[in-house]
């Protein structure tokens, strides 16, 4: 069965909104679009360069492809930094959401159609490729509402930006996830690895016969 893997790179404060430039994503008035850039990082490229080494096929929403389109299949020069990542997306299957199919330009794009939700639950029965997302911060709020991320890759950055999107909204429906791998790179970036290990755990560190006082406080929540 194929799995949906979300990679992110987010801010402590689990923002992910334009992490690659300025010019990226500035809706909402966000204003500080770039900031990945400053903290370059050998191990970030190594774990990068690591997730997309594996066979994979592309999952985004419809802002983040306008963005890819409009830079990867420009970038063809082979000593170009980024040529061999360019090659790879230019390459791979992208499963786009969109209501507007006729204008996915870019080859090897396929919509996900009307129901983008019953077509990935169609997909992740298939014998196939992984799904990876990159970006698509909106289209990833359905994701995790209808339960269908199977492994987290995270890359998380020593900075809070306060405002602008984020990895998980309130309607993500509570799910457990199990810690495969971490390790922190010089520059302070936590670099980990998830994947879906049921349903939330709980319990209580309440004593067993509440106080009045316990009992008073909890009937003034209600």
């Amino acid at each position: 069965m194929r799995k949906i893997m979300v990679a992110a790179f987010v801010s402590l404060d689990g923002v992910m909104q334009a992490p690659g430039g300025p010019e990226e994503d500035p809706t909402g008035g966000f204003e500080h679009g770039g900031w990945v850039a400053g903290y370059p990082d050998d191990v970030v490229g190594a774990a990068m360069g690591e997730l997309l080494s594996k066979p994979y096929e592309l999952l985004l929403g419809r802002k983040t492809y306008d963005i890819f389109a409009a830079h990867w299949p420009h970038i063809t020069d082979p000593n170009a930094p980024d040529f061999a990542i360019a090659e790879a997306f230019n390459r791979v299957t992208k499963h786009v959401a969109t209501h507007r199919p006729e204008s996915l330009a870019w080859n090897n794009s396929r919509t996900l159609g009307p129901d983008p939700v019953a077509k990935l639950r169609e997909l992740k029965k298939e014998e196939g490729l992984a799904l990876l997302t990159q970006g698509s911060s909106d289209f990833l709020q359905t994701l995790f509402a209808n339960d269908l991320v199977d492994e987290l890759r995270l890359l998380v950055y020593p900075i809070v930006l306060g405002r602008g999107k984020r990895l998980f909204g309130s309607s993500a429906k509570p799910a457990g996830f199990r810690l495969e791998s971490s390790q922190v790179s010089p520059n302070g970036i936590i670099v980990a690895a998830y994947t879906r290990a049921g349903d939330v755990k709980t319990g209580s560190f309440a004593l067993e016969e509440p106080t009045p006082e316990e009992i008073a406080r909890r009937n003034d929540l209600r």
